[in-house]
């Protein structure tokens, strides 16, 4: 399969079974997201893995970012358990004066995306999620993040379902989004 091929057939995943990679599984592909595009090689991103109870605490700190009650807290919590692994994605700023913060976010972007493709090569489905939380004191304070860091999302990773229903992403006219000067 060519890079194409592998682009072209990127579908995001809401629902998966519980099956999800081991960390020694993760660790080649982590190595390869690695090698994206990088302003100044200042590597400006980490990932943490969330599995287990890590998936519960997430949901209590959406909770309590929220402020919600009743059935709408139990649907907030409930929300990280859609998977069981997620893989937080985190743009760690580095002080430069030739690499401006948004060039790190895209480093970290890219990380995020490629590593996304190399599951799903690699037969798991994946889904990117984000969301006002994201940004929250509760959820930074969970996910341990510095000063300099900040949080852009999860994968959340998990086997395919038999008959399960996949995002399919609608196809672009290159025409109006390539232009020529």
């Amino acid at each position: 399969m060519t890079a194409l091929d592998a682009v072209g057939r990127r579908r995001s995943w809401p629902r998966v079974t519980g099956d999800a990679p081991g960390h020694d599984e993760l660790l080649p592909l982590v190595a390869a997201a690695g090698t994206v595009a990088d302003h100044g090689a200042l590597r400006p991103w980490r990932l943490i893995e969330l599995r287990g109870d890590a998936l519960g605490r997430l949901g209590a700190a959406f909770v309590e970012a929220s402020g919600t009650e009743g059935k709408a807290a139990e649907t907030l919590a409930g929300k990280p358990l859609r998977a069981s692994l997620l893989i937080a994605i985190v743009v760690t700023y580095r002080p430069s004066p030739k690499v401006a913060e948004w060039e790190q976010e895209a480093a970290a972007s890219g990380v995020a995306h490629i590593l996304s493709l190399l599951l799903a090569e690699a037969g798991w489905g994946v889904m990117w999620r984000t969301g006002h939380l994201t940004r929250s004191e509760p959820v930074r304070r969970l996910h341990g993040l510095a000063d300099n860091e900040q949080l852009l999302g999860w994968l959340y990773v998990g086997g395919v379902a038999d008959g399960g229903r996949d995002v399919r992403t609608e196809r672009i006219n290159p025409e109006e989004f390539l232009t020529v000067l």
